[in-house]
């Protein structure tokens, strides 16, 4: 065999190692070897950049890492062995966004355009990957918006990475009856802040130096006190398997530096907050403590805004859009209990049962960058005392509320879906019987307020309220098959919006003249489906992902079209964030609207392939509810 064959075949090998390569025809394999050229590069050389003009050849790495750089000269991600670049610029036959450069001695593969697109002709899988494969595309996508920041030394954690890889200390611990002066001494000696309690090898106890203050020194304990006495029981931990984004959660709910990493009973390791966010400005632990101990107006606004600038951060960071809007929408949670605490206390008159409710977005753990209210109150009247008596004390606090939360950078709702609106700070029975007239009516003013407010959470307060009511509107929605079938004949009048001419159908006139709504004709598709499938079989869940992947089996549904609904839908909110940020960052106003023509090729194609998975969607919808 000739040395230039062997090459071809070497080269074959490798390739075949890595996606799309993987499933390539063998004859397309040996046409793309046949073509590629072998290049080196030094270190800090640069590959391409936007200067460089149209892209004029697609780069494959054999060995070595290459960095992609803004502007500003910050890395924000890193291309290993067997992936390809630019294809999107490729696609677009544009110059490339970034600046790649060459992080130590580098050997790439280099295909010139006019042959990558005919391998793109030539080869289905190698087209798939680079138009149509979504759930790809949106993984290389977010790997390859990852931050990391120039100056920082520390490895920054995936969210989705596992707690086994992220938890690598051995956590340091004590037993129950351990005297506290020996457990205060062991936090001195070791440097750290946090110490376990554990019996066997179960975790049963932890112990902060924060806790000193208030445990020990103000109530004057004497040290000889055994741990158990002091201790925080019964710990919150995760499975190793979980990943790095709950135990942000957990972190961002409850205040807590540290979370327990815990397999069958026994401890593993804890995870501290430094562990997930090392390279992040700001960490959720620190934005949730802030709330916690804020005082006044001024200390949440400063919190608030902390909250966007984290959404920015990890927008940069190519944090997952489902993990992130869950992420902000729980630290807004955070901001908006404190905010009831705050003006409570203010009223001095919060004797009523009341819980405070989230419906919208903020109730399905959906809140993007740009949101307004969306709540209510449901409430137990006191003894001897009627609704309508009750009302006005209740509607007097949700107005003060609803108005330091539009100070917090909240808009108040221009369609008045506030607690201060009477039509929503209702007793129990009340909500019951206002659900139950739009349930037996179906016109289209009760499909509309069924969308918004049978998206209801909890926030604050009595949450056994939502939780009562929630069990009866399931009960209810299932007993009335005509609803779902209106809900379902009046989803699927907001088609997407692709064209039979044209890839998309934009607005012709007027402000948002050749744009597209993201939000109403892009996610609202997806979001009005799972509400019905949950409604249908008795869902619990409030989120659009859980509740596709929890009525899936109840349904019939296959699990891999469920993710690639949810993969189109978590493409488009991620477009809508990334437009926000954009917005935000230009010093405009933040909306839901994009025009088509801004997007580069490859975007273009995802998301004319996320509006046909939305179809898909109501497809199946109207095969369950048919009109």
């Amino acid at each position: 065999m000739s040395t230039a064959n062997s090459l071809i075949l070497a080269t074959v090998e490798h390739l075949s190692r890595f996606v799309p390569f993987d499933g390539m025809a063998r004859e397309d394999l040996h046409w793309l070897a046949e073509r590629l050229k072998l290049a080196y590069y030094g270190k800090g050389e640069v590959l391409l950049a936007p200067a460089a003009g149209a892209v004029e050849k697609l780069f494959i790495v054999k060995q070595g890492v290459v960095s992609g750089e803004q502007g500003d000269g910050v890395a924000w991600l890193e291309i290993h062995e067997g992936e390809a670049f630019p294809i999107g610029a490729l696609l677009a036959r544009s110059p490339a966004a970034s600046t790649f450069k060459a992080r130590g001695d580098l050997f790439t593969y280099e295909l010139a355009a006019a042959d990558f697109h005919e391998l793109v002709k030539r080869s289905r899988p190698f087209q798939y990957f680079c138009t149509q494969r979504l759930a790809a595309l949106l993984e290389k996508s977010q790997r390859g918006t990852q931050a990391s920041y120039a100056n920082a030394t520390a490895e920054q954690q995936s969210p989705r990475s596992p707690l086994a890889g992220i938890a690598r200390r051995k956590p340091v611990t004590c037993a129950p009856d351990t005297p506290l002066r020996a457990a205060l001494e062991t936090l001195r000696t070791c440097g750290i802040s946090s110490i376990v309690v554990v019996e066997g090898e179960a975790a049963v106890g932890v112990f902060t130096v924060r806790d000193l203050i208030g445990r020990v020194i103000l109530p004057g304990i004497d040290l000889a006190t055994p741990m158990r006495a002091v201790m925080t029981p019964d710990p919150i931990a995760l499975p190793s398997t979980a990943h790095a984004y709950e135990a942000a959660l957990v972190m961002a709910r409850h205040g807590f530096r540290h979370v327990l990493v815990a397999d069958a009973g026994k401890l593993v390791g804890v995870v501290s907050e430094k562990d997930l966010f090392s390279l992040q400005r700001v960490g959720v632990t620190q934005i949730s403590a802030g709330i916690r101990g804020a005082a006044d107006s001024g200390q949440l606004r400063h919190a608030a805004a902390d909250i966007q600038q984290l959404g920015h951060n990890m927008m940069a960071q190519g944090v997952a859009v489902e993990q992130l809007t869950q992420i902000l929408s729980t630290l807004n949670d955070l901001l908006t209990q404190r905010i009831i605490e705050l003006e409570c206390a203010r009223v001095g008159d919060c004797r009523h049962s009341f819980c405070w409710l989230a419906f919208g977005s903020e109730g399905r753990l959906e809140q993007t960058l740009a949101t307004d209210q969306d709540n209510g109150i449901i409430f137990l009247p006191n003894a001897g005392e009627s609704a309508e008596q009750a009302r006005p004390r209740l509607l007097a606090l949700a107005e003060r509320i609803n108005r330091a939360l539009a100070d917090n950078g909240f808009p108040l709702c221009h369609g008045e879906i506030m607690a201060m609106n009477p039509k929503w700070c209702l007793a129990l029975e009340e909500w019951q019987a206002t659900f139950t007239r739009w349930i037996e009516a179906g016109d289209p003013e009760a499909l509309l307020h069924a969308s918004i407010f049978f998206d209801f959470r909890a926030i604050h307060g009595q949450l056994g309220l939502a939780d009562t009511l929630r069990a009866w509107l399931l009960d209810k929605t299932a007993a009335n098959p005509r609803f779902l079938h209106q809900m379902a004949a009046n989803a699927q009048r907001n088609r997407p919006p692709l064209g039979l001419v044209r890839d998309f159908v934009v607005a012709e006139a007027g402000e948002h003249a050749h744009t597209l709504d993201l939000k109403l004709n892009g996610a609202t598709p997806f979001v009005d489906a799972a509400r019905i499938f949950a409604l249908a079989t008795g869902v619990a869940a409030t989120g659009t992902a859980a509740r596709l992947r929890a009525a899936a089996s109840r349904l019939n549904l296959s699990g891999a079209e469920v993710e690639a609904w949810l993969s189109s839908f978590h493409f488009i909110q991620m477009l809508r964030l990334r437009g926000q940020h954009a917005q935000n960052e230009a010093g405009r106003d933040m909306d839901n609207r994009v025009d088509p023509d801004s997007l580069n090729d490859l975007d273009r194609r995802i998301l004319k392939e996320s509006f046909r998975q939305a179809r898909k969607l109501q497809s199946r919808m109207a095969l369950d509810y048919p009109g």
